[in-house]
């Protein structure tokens, strides 16, 4: 029997109240553990992947087996976490995937069946057995794919983690290896996230990360975590494009078109949801929504966003569309407007300022009106004086004008009068 690496655990299936033994390798390349009445009960961790496979021996008699449907309930929980995972299974194995976990507990039990009714006969009791795996420095890994062909991974390393370690990743896809194209860094210069672009995603094929923890001051030591995605799973859409929204007839009507993605285009594979002003959000499945309306405010707005529900199942959900604004019936983006209206602004502005910088509009309009000079002065006020004498001198002359001229139906005794006081005639 082989002994480097191998923990051997005594258990007891108590069905058929004999003894079964599980035992554990650390590599794949390291013999199968047989105990001394050849059950084969082996759990080991393959070389490149963190994944364990169970056996188990039911030990039942070849009549039992004949005579009954055997299965098995295995029942296993990961350290830290609340979620037990049953299943029921035919197979005396069990492919269980670490990826980011440091241990699980599990158990199994045997179970006979009748073939012609398919009741339960017969059962074991539960046996267990734990497994420890090596420490796991990162938590919170979470992955997303975004605007088709960007890959975006974030993890954060524990309080726990050695000081003088490093975080690197890489991931295989489609039969090819990929490394890291730009790390994200925080402030301690650790390597906590892994940005990609141009990246040729095939949605039916998983993308298998391996994220590896490496000691800079001992190179050969190190630990490598995996994890498996589908890449549908963690697209994250971009918004529904070209969202048309109007009023008619008192509803409600928006039509909106799927955004890009890297999977299937089909429109039955798409989840909707649609908020508009004041009301709840709802889910459609097609590409338009119908609201009654029937007391409709001065303004409302309607957005969508999108998520892969029916052919695959996403979690991620996008953005909010641009928020469409409905008045009278008629289809107004404000932002849209408002920002072309700024823009108008500022470039009518910075054509204004150049304009007058170049033909020096502003020292044109600046410039103080200069006080007039002392000989102008002078002169503005000798031609005053000059100008009120003409004037006054108008002035007699016209009045004695208007004093010598007769009336035209004057009094022929006025003219007597003047005749008889010149010399000589006034005696007679």
């Amino acid at each position: 029997m082989a002994r480097a690496g191998v923990i051997p655990v005594m258990l007891i299936l108590s069905f058929s109240q004999r003894k079964a033994l599980f035992s554990t390798s650390l590599a794949s390349e390291q013999p199968d553990v047989v105990d001394t009445l050849g059950l084969h009960s082996v759990l080991w961790i393959t070389k490149h992947e963190s994944r364990l496979i169970l056996f188990w021996n039911n030990n039942l008699t070849k009549e039992e087996t004949e005579n009954y449907t055997v299965k098995y309930i295995l029942s296993y929980k990961f350290f830290n976490t609340t979620h037990e995972r049953k299943e029921r299974l035919q197979e005396k194995k069990k492919l269980i995937r670490l990826e980011l976990h440091s241990g699980f507990n599990a158990k199994v039990k045997t179970q006979l069946f009748a073939k012609e009714t398919g009741d339960v006969i017969k059962e074991s009791s539960w046996t267990e057995f734990t497994y420890k795996a090596p420490p796991v420095y990162i938590q919170n890994l979470s992955c997303i794919i975004y605007n088709i062909s960007f890959f975006n991974c974030t993890w954060h390393i524990k309080a726990e983690a050695p000081e003088d370690i490093q975080i690197f990743f890489s991931y295989r896809h489609v039969g090819k290896d990929f490394d890291c194209q730009q790390y994200i860094k925080n402030a301690r210069k650790k390597n906590t996230g892994c940005h990609m672009k141009e990246i040729d995603f095939q949605p039916s094929r998983k993308i298998n990360l391996n994220i590896t923890v490496r000691d800079l001051r001992n190179n050969s030591r190190r630990l490598s975590y995996y994890k498996a995605f589908t890449p549908q799973k963690i697209e994250k859409l971009n918004p529904p494009i070209n969202v048309s929204v109007s009023l008619e007839n008192r509803s409600i009507k928006i039509h909106w078109k799927p955004p890009p993605t890297i999977g299937s285009a089909n429109s039955k594979c798409f989840l909707y949801q649609v908020k508009i002003t004041d009301r709840k959000i709802v889910d459609v499945t097609a590409e338009k929504y119908e609201y009654p309306f029937h007391k409709p405010a001065k303004k409302c707005t309607a957005q969508v966003r999108v998520k892969k529900e029916i052919c695959i199942r996403n979690k991620v959900w996008s953005e909010w569309s641009e928020p469409v604004f409905i008045h009278d019936g008629k289809t107004l983006d404000v932002t849209l407007l408002s920002l072309t209206l700024f823009c108008l602004l500022i470039f009518l502005g910075g054509l204004l300022i150049c304009a007058c910088r170049r033909y020096r509009c502003l020292e044109v309009i600046t410039v103080p009106v200069p006080h007039p000079s002392d000989n102008i002065k002078t002169w503005l006020a000798v031609n005053e004086t000059h100008h009120q004498k003409q004037m006054s001198m108008q002035m007699e002359m016209h009045s004695e004008v208007t004093l010598g001229i007769p009336e035209e139906n004057g009094d022929k005794n006025v003219q007597q009068q003047r005749c008889l006081k010149e010399p000589g005639l006034e005696d007679l």
